[in-house]
């Protein structure tokens, strides 16, 4: 009974593969078993180094892709020799919370390359999305992208207010935000988040590190340090 007991766990933790592994590996032992009826913490961390082993592998994949930038739509030191990832929607309050995370972050590493992956998510965070690309084909990404979040959630007034702060080329601007070029890009980095298992913004790439969420900045810059150049 407790062998089926614990298969069940496996199954809700790790799916019915892992489950049906489990039970014709041997190591459903009885002496393994007992080890998880008394300690059952163990198994979300066992579903954590798993989860953790099948990202890195999903990141493996697409990783030159994932830290290639749209041209311009990078923070910090374009040429750093330490890059991590954010997967990011102005709409997003989690994404405007770890700004201040990421600020600090690019002041403290002069080798920080922020690259940034638009994946507008949010009702209505498309079109602050596309003129962000835009300001990018400008070479004014950075300044658009402070003004978005500092002005507030996505609407034709603030996206309007944010590319007239960045000093955009509105005419310009407007035209290369309904492109082809554009539509193409966010929906590589949509296809890219899928693949990475990624079911929200912010998201974050670091060396061989994936992870979801406001972390925070001490995760941050753990996984920056981490992605140390060889």
């Amino acid at each position: 009974m407790k062998t089926h007991l614990i298969t069940a766990l496996l199954a809700l933790v790790f799916g019915f593969a892992g489950a049906a592994a489990w039970s014709l590996s041997g190591l459903g032992n009885p002496q393994i078993r007992d080890y998880l009826v008394a300690n059952p913490e163990v198994l979300p961390e066992m579903a954590g180094a798993l989860q953790q082993r099948e990202s890195e592998g999903r990141l493996a994949e697409v990783a030159g892709e994932v830290e290639t930038p749209f041209p311009g739509a990078v923070l910090g030191n374009p040429e750093g020799s330490r890059t991590l990832v954010k997967f990011t929607d102005y709409g997003c309050t989690y994404c405007r919370a770890a700004e201040a995370d990421v600020q600090k972050l690019i002041a403290e590493n002069p080798e920080l390359r922020v690259v940034v992956r638009e994946w507008p998510i949010f009702d209505g965070s498309e079109q602050a999305a596309r003129m962000a690309l835009a300001a990018a084909r400008q070479g004014k990404y950075p300044q658009f992208y402070s003004a978005m979040f500092e002005l507030g959630p996505p609407s034709p007034q603030t996206v309007e207010a944010a590319a007239q702060r960045a000093g955009l080329d509105l005419a310009a601007a407007r035209s290369y935000a309904e492109s082809e070029a554009v539509t193409r890009e966010l929906a590589q980095n949509m296809g890219l988040a899928q693949q990475l298992g990624f079911t929200g913004t912010p998201s974050w790439v670091s060396g061989e590190q994936i992870f979801q969420g406001a972390v925070g900045y001490e995760a941050l810059a753990e996984a920056v340090a981490a992605d140390a150049p060889a």
